[in-house]
């Protein structure tokens, strides 16, 4: 994806299921929901040990949300994505985007045979500040 189309879908998409979102504050999985928080998104907990993270409800599953999303953040190792990607692909979600460091081809395939944009191996936290950097709050 060049950086037209990920400004574009960071732009548009606001709604975020957060699958791996951390109950630890000094985890990059809590640190950058929170930060995208911040910068005016809408974060979605889902990690099956909690009911509430930062504040906000957190759902067992993408399936428990009951509503709508936009984008399924990956904050899980890669070989875990395949059942999260299914998970997904049974939603209204328009973005998979797996954080840096993860990557499943198998499963992004898959996302992009149903329609789905695909982000692998980003962390949305550095792209947002990169190409949206007037969004930040301050």
């Amino acid at each position: 994806m060049d950086d037209k189309e990920l400004k574009a879908t960071l732009g548009r998409y606001k709604r975020i299921a957060v699958v791996g979102m951390s109950k630890d504050p000094q985890k990059d999985s809590q640190r950058i929901p929170l930060y995208l928080k911040n910068a005016g998104y809408e974060i979605i907990p889902v990690n099956p040990t909690a009911t509430e993270i930062a504040g906000m409800k957190a759902y067992k599953s993408l399936s428990e949300v009951p509503f709508d999303f936009d984008i399924v953040q990956i904050f899980r190792p890669s070989e875990a994505v395949p059942p999260v990607v299914d998970e997904a692909l049974k939603t209204k979600a328009k973005v998979i985007w797996m954080q840096l460091g993860i990557i499943n081809e198998e499963a992004a395939e898959r996302a992009r045979m149903a329609g789905r944009i695909v982000v692998q191996d980003r962390c949305m936290m550095v792209e947002h500040r990169r190409l949206l950097p007037d969004q930040r709050k301050k």
